[in-house]
């Protein structure tokens, strides 16, 4: 038996628009993703693929489901071998349990700790949009960057404001533990404090465009410059890439991917037309990077900065990319 917590995690995992379109290829509309149901004979879309809610559907003939029973009905494999085909594309080892039966009260209380911590930072990133509106400096910081209001909106820039505890004013009681967890909220000796302190806001998405964590850009000099968040049950940098969710039509219409160091640099080149750009999240590129960047497309492209450190970090993509090329 396969326990239900890792189908969990192998679900959150996947992105079942990247799993679809390799069989069936989609085309954008609206929210959501349409083809053709390779179910059923028809000769206009209506098999739609959410990433939000990562579900697809037709509405000819009602075949619906997840990445998993996709993989089922379409490759005709059983629900063991499409558990394991999935596990082989995301690195996981597909766990086996004998005779034990999962605590229904505990699988819900993991998925509604999962929800309330997605809720806390989708709710702070709203926060931080919403203050970058009212804070002048910060609104001309971006436009001295030349960054335009459509592309600010486009990746959900933010300010987090100067002061200890500014999210007290949309979290109370502050701090709780979902804002700790989520790594919004620090302690030291006793106190609890705001993470980010009058910087930039970069927020992270993972495929179902749910926000994860953040990157944050101080405005005036400062250390560090770049101040990311940590590592939570919603956020795994090595699995991870910014702006790859922003980008995801612009990689399909261009078909290739272009790598940088940074996410100022996604934003740029973003503002200049090219919405092909993806960063790792202050790490070095990974195999898992990698492999989640050959499932976008074929091409790929590393740009990193001339110095020493673009250049160890070049060396670095290349020998993590080498032992994932399968063709």
């Amino acid at each position: 038996m396969i326990p239900s917590e890792f189908i969990d995690e192998l679900l959150a995992k996947v992105d079942i628009v990247d799993i679809i379109d390799e069989h069936v290829p989609l085309k954008k509309g609206g929210a959501n993703y349409m083809a053709c149901c390779p179910f059923h004979k028809e000769k206009s879309p209506s098999f739609s693929v959410s990433p939000q809610k990562q579900f697809y559907h037709c509405f000819g003939c009602g075949a619906h489901g997840t990445a998993i029973g996709f993989i089922m009905e379409y490759q005709g494999l059983s629900f063991t071998e499409a558990v394991q085909y999935l596990a082989d594309r995301t690195g996981l080892t597909v766990p086996r349990t004998h005779a034990r039966q999962d605590n229904p009260e505990q699988r819900a209380e993991r998925k509604k700790k999962q929800q309330t911590l997605e809720e806390t930072t989708e709710a702070a990133a709203a926060f931080y949009r919403g203050r970058l509106k009212q804070d002048a400096r910060a609104q001309e910081y971006l436009h001295k960057r030349g960054l335009s209001a459509e592309i600010i909106e486009h990746y959900g820039l933010g300010y987090a404001p100067d002061g200890w505890q500014p999210l007290a004013q949309v979290f109370q009681p502050y701090p709780n533990t979902p804002l700790v967890e989520s790594g919004m909220v620090v302690e030291k000796d006793g106190k609890h404090y705001d993470r980010f302190r009058d910087r930039i806001m970069f927020p992270i998405r993972n495929p179902r465009g749910q926000v994860i964590g953040f990157g944050a850009r101080v405005i005036d000099k400062g250390e560090p410059k770049y101040l990311n968040s940590p590592e939570t049950p919603l956020f795994d940098k090595g699995r991870n890439l910014y702006g790859l969710h922003e980008g995801r039509a612009a990689i399909k219409e261009a078909g290739r991917i272009l790598v940088v160091e940074g996410y100022m640099d996604v934003v740029a080149l973003a503002q200049f037309g090219i919405g092909y750009g993806v960063a790792a999240l202050g790490t070095a590129t990974t195999a898992e990077h990698v492999k989640i960047l050959m499932r976008q497309t074929d091409s790929i492209y590393f740009c990193f900065d001339g110095d020493r450190a673009g250049r160890k970090a070049a060396w670095r993509a290349l020998e993590n990319a080498l032992p994932q090329l399968k063709d």
